[in-house]
């Protein structure tokens, strides 16, 4: 749906503001013709979307759950006399605390996104920008929440096991890798194509012969970066 959004919005700019306000036989606009031939578009695109966020939020959800049970919970406990945290000079406490605030607040945040998404109104111009954009952040947002509460994690393990024992730093580290990198190999391909779907290829459309051409322009097109593709509902679109 983005993408035949994309080529729409680049044939207005080729055509000119008249253009898309002209009426066809049918007194419709070019946008109420585009509307109602990607209807069905539409649906299983906000379907997509849907289960998707839902899907991150519930996962957020947890995160957040999971960090601030931690953070009010010393890890060492605290000092009987001044209630202070016991291991409040040493380092691994701090990028405890550091890591666990930070996963809290990007859980928070990634969240919200996800809460956007599901009470978007899902109109065909969301789907250009608004909807990608949001799915892009939580997705960056929930990786870091992710990366931030395995340090905490490691820290805490260090804190309370690994007292005069550097060598446990080692195992620690190898089993906190687990979780970030399922979570980099099964995400990343979804983040990485609809970066370069949002932020990436451009598409040029021009007019040769009568013919209509739709250019794709960008690191993954064909040799020299462009490719060329027929591309018949343009006209359509415009002179229906």
């Amino acid at each position: 749906m983005q993408r035949e959004l994309q080529w729409f919005e680049e044939v207005k700019r080729v055509v000119g503001i008249t253009k898309t306000r002209e009426l066809n036989k049918n007194k419709e606009t070019p946008m109420m013709v585009f509307r109602r031939e990607h209807e069905k578009l539409r649906k299983d695109g906000e379907e997509w979307m849907k289960k998707t966020a839902d899907s991150y939020t519930i996962t957020a959800a947890l995160i957040i759950t999971i960090v601030f049970a931690a953070a009010i919970t010393v890890p060492g406990g605290n000092d009987d006399k001044t209630g202070k945290p016991i291991y409040e000079t040493e380092a691994s406490l701090i990028i405890f605390a550091i890591s666990d605030a930070i996963s809290l607040f990007t859980s928070t945040t990634s969240l919200l996104l996800f809460l956007s998404i599901l009470t978007a109104r899902y109109a065909d111009e969301d789907f250009l920008y608004k909807l990608p954009k949001r799915l892009i952040y939580g997705l960056v947002m929930l990786f870091v929440s992710v990366t931030s509460m395995m340090i905490a994690f490691s820290a805490t393990l260090y804190i309370m096991f690994g007292q005069g024992k550097p060598w446990i730093l080692f195992p620690i580290a190898a089993l906190a890798c687990l979780p970030i990198a399922s979570f980099v190999t099964l995400q990343f391909p979804l983040l990485v194509e609809l970066i370069s779907s949002t932020y990436g290829h451009g598409i040029l459309v021009v007019e040769c012969e009568d013919h209509w051409f739709r250019i794709r322009y960008g690191p993954k097109s064909g040799a020299g970066g462009v490719v060329k593709e027929p591309f018949a509902d343009v006209s359509h679109l415009i002179d229906e």
